[in-house]
């Protein structure tokens, strides 16, 4: 039995689905454009560093379109939710309760976003990572919602072409550097003079036969991000003066960490500099 829905209501679904898929988009956007930032391909791409807070502004528009999806069903006059149905999860079906987790996720990773000043920049970046699942969690959201409205059509068209390169992205930003390096994504070890050191820290190395690389830090470019401590802390810490210290001569072991660093640097203000021991 087909039931016939009133005009209010077939309007507010269209609201509904508009949201959705807009909210869709500028999730994978966001998730893209935060990966090119955060490891510099977009200045290895482009010349030019890429601005961050753009990628603070599709986040945004992701999560003002995701609460315009969720708040439009109070408006329902048939089968509508109630405010308790769109905030908590776990107490509709399982399609609801990943969507509400993703949304409510991504809210308190922007909250804390303007937060940072006050929160520990390492403590901050692993809670800022859990944007992984909670996209995730929206996608399997997006797709098993399209599938109970009869609208996956819209996902194979236009859900693929955008989800792909998100997910491309996001592989490769996990890949092992020595893998992108042989792959062409990631640039091999300059042979970069050195710049003025910041805080070192050398380790007793002991000598033989190998390739390894010393580490240096451009002051004038280095914004104390902290980026570099996240994805190598034996080599980069972050003081709480705000001064960087690093390890000048890594051992040879330590070389796909530091490339990694430099590679994450988002002002590329790490220079590694190849030399031989015996």
């Amino acid at each position: 039995m087909i039931v016939a829905l009133p005009q209010h209501d077939i309007g507010i679904r269209e609201v509904a689905a508009l949201s959705a898929r807009l909210a869709y988009v500028f999730m994978c956007l966001t998730l893209s454009w935060g990966i090119l930032t955060y490891t510099g391909w977009i200045k290895r791409l482009t010349g030019h560093q890429a601005i961050r807070s753009s990628h603070m502004i599709l986040a945004t528009f992701t999560i003002a379109t995701g609460f315009t999806h969720a708040i439009v069903f109070l408006l329902l006059r048939e089968q509508g939710l109630n405010t308790f149905g769109i905030l908590v999860p776990f107490s509709g079906q399982l399609r609801h309760t990943m969507g509400i987790i993703g949304l409510e996720l991504m809210t308190a990773i922007l909250i804390s976003t303007g937060l940072r000043r006050f929160i520990r920049y390492s403590r901050w970046l692993r809670f800022h990572q859990f944007a992984y699942p909670a996209v995730a969690m929206t996608v399997i959201h997006s797709w098993f919602g399209s599938i109970h409205n009869g609208h996956l059509g819209y996902l194979w068209l236009g859900g693929i072409t955008v989800l792909t390169p998100a997910v491309t992205l996001t592989l490769l930003r996990f890949l092992p550097p020595r893998i992108l390096t042989r792959a062409g994504l990631l640039a091999g070890v300059p042979q970069a003079a050195e710049t003025q050191m910041a805080v070192v820290e050398p380790p007793v190395v002991t000598p033989r036969m190998g390739r390894k690389v010393q580490v240096s830090v451009d002051n004038q470019r280095c914004k104390r991000y902290g980026i570099c401590q996240a994805e190598s802390p034996q080599l980069f810490q972050l003081m709480e003066d705000g001064r960087l210290r690093y390890v000048r001569d890594p051992d040879t072991a330590s070389r796909a960490q530091a490339q990694a660093a430099a590679r994450v640097c988002p002002m590329q203000a790490i220079q590694l500099q190849e030399v031989r021991t015996r």
